[in-house]
């Protein structure tokens, strides 16, 4: 699911994840971050609409559950698969085969996918979320695993990239 043409996805996705989620404000979490800068790439109406991924940020209401990059993914790719495919049953297949792929390659490369076992901090906890926030591990470890999720999904408004990407998934 990479794309091959002009500027490379890592330096456009990764500004774009930048500019939602590293932001003094911190108006967007994980989960939202990643739906929006995914909803944005795909073209998908409403794309600046995040209510959806919400509780979804601290892998679920902040119980360290999976992680919220992924989260926010899967509901943008949700979204994209039922406009391109139409047919429900087929979109969510196809939308499950792509997360089951992002989160194999998620865990292969940070070790985990709760929230949990990623942060090493109970961020239900309102003593630990302050220590988790003040670390600034958020805006490191976090935002690693938001641009990782993006970039790996991003190619996917290509048409051609989708094509090919959907074409090779197991049933």
């Amino acid at each position: 699911m990479s794309h091959d043409s002009g500027t490379p996805i890592s330096i456009v996705a990764g500004a774009t994840v930048r500019d939602l989620f590293v932001r003094e404000d911190n108006h967007y979490g994980c989960a939202e971050t990643t739906l929006v800068a995914l909803q944005q790439r795909y073209g998908l109406e409403n794309a600046w609409e995040s209510s959806s991924a919400m509780a979804f940020n601290g892998g679920v209401a902040y119980s360290g559950g999976i992680c919220g990059a992924i989260s926010g993914a899967a509901m943008a790719v949700g979204r994209i698969a039922e406009e391109r495919i139409g047919d429900h049953n087929e979109a969510k297949r196809v939308a499950r085969r792509l997360i089951q792929l992002l989160m194999a390659d998620f865990e292969s490369r940070f070790g985990g996918l709760n929230c949990s076992e990623l942060i090493d901090y109970d961020i239900s906890v309102p003593a630990q979320h302050e220590a988790f926030i003040e670390s600034g591990i958020w805006r490191e470890t976090c935002l690693k695993q938001i641009e990782f999720s993006v970039d790996r999904l991003w190619g996917l408004a290509e048409p051609e990239v989708w094509n090919k990407a959907t074409s090779t998934l197991d049933p």
